[in-house]
């Protein structure tokens, strides 16, 4: 599917309050936030990077399970739309005094938060805040169900390389088992009509991944010549129990990106990384730096990509 026209754009409204997956958004939703993304973009590159957009709505970052790179995000795209912001992370938080998570969304919302962007261990947690509260609810990222921020991000950041994303062949490499960015990913992809490879060890890519529309392999190598992206996944120890991973070795022998095995990668292959990169493990140092790495990029389309969300689901555009 190519991008939204103009037209098309003004006729795909955006009626959710939260944004708790990629699951359940249509392609056009999905557009909307990529094309809408496209317009903040542009805010990146003025002197002065500020837009009143959410002047005078209040934004809670709750991340109950540590982040850097995500909170950052969130939390720099809210002051380029003028929102005021708390920031909360669970240590600071009465969580660890015994309070509810409900509880401490209701005493947030009571001091007329408008936005709540959590990220947490449990999966479903965004889901249960948004059935209860008022608030919009942006999902950070819940256990190893969804990152959707990370897919849209993605998505555009491939979009804006290649031009589209129909008819690409995208690999996904790695932990698939127990990572909600490839969840998301998925979703997005599918929906936007790229072919997409999952690839990395029997125990962590089951064959039951087949059911959403995606291929399943184990043989990396035979993946890479096709491939016109490759989306390399930092495996999750802190999910998984140890017999579901091969050994350090073993996994960097057969599933490593390393510089002999990109020969085989198309000279305008895209290289991608959700961060934080294990240097060494999914990638080779060299790689994760070089002219076809658009990890980089990632990071910066992520800022467009939150403050596209956070604007939908302020309420302004709706």
């Amino acid at each position: 599917m190519q991008p939204l026209s103009a037209e098309q754009t003004m006729t795909t409204r955006w009626n959710r309050k939260d944004l708790l997956g990629l699951r359940e958004l249509s392609a056009g939703e999905i557009n909307l936030v990529l094309e809408t993304a496209d317009a903040f973009k542009q805010v990146g590159t003025r002197e002065i990077k500020k837009v009143p957009a959410l002047r005078g709505k209040t934004l809670v970052n709750f991340f109950v399970e540590p982040s850097t790179r995500t909170r950052t995000s969130f939390e720099l795209a809210a002051l380029r739309l003028s929102a005021d912001i708390i920031n909360i992370s669970a240590e600071a938080s009465s969580l660890t005094k015994g309070e509810t998570l409900k509880d401490t969304a209701r005493n947030l919302e009571a001091l007329h938060a408008d936005i709540l962007v959590i990220r947490h261990s449990s999966a479903g947690a965004p889901q249960f805040l948004a059935e209860r509260v008022s608030s919009s609810v942006i999902n950070a990222g819940d256990g190893a169900h969804e990152h959707p921020t990370q897919g849209l991000l993605d998505v555009y950041t491939i979009r804006e390389r290649r031009g589209r994303i129909e008819g690409l062949n995208v690999a996904i490499v790695g932990d698939i088992l127990f990572s909600r960015v490839a969840r998301s990913n998925i979703f997005a992809l599918t929906k936007l009509g790229a072919r997409v490879t999952l690839v990395g060890p029997s125990t962590l890519v089951p064959r039951e991944f087949e059911k959403f529309g995606v291929t399943v392999s184990h043989d990396l190598e035979s993946v890479l010549p096709q491939a016109d992206v490759v989306n390399l996944l930092r495996i999750q120890h802190e999910r998984q129990r140890n017999e579901y991973f091969p050994g350090l070795g073993e996994y960097i022998r057969l599933f490593g990106l390393t510089r002999e095995r990109a020969k085989l990668l198309k000279p305008d292959c895209l290289i991608m990384h959700p961060g934080p990169i294990n240097r060494g493990v999914e990638i080779d140092s060299e790689l994760a730096d070089g002219a076809q790495s658009v990890i980089l990029d990632q990071v910066t389309n992520g800022l467009a990509v939150r403050m596209a969300v956070l604007y939908l689901c302020g309420g302004i555009a709706a």
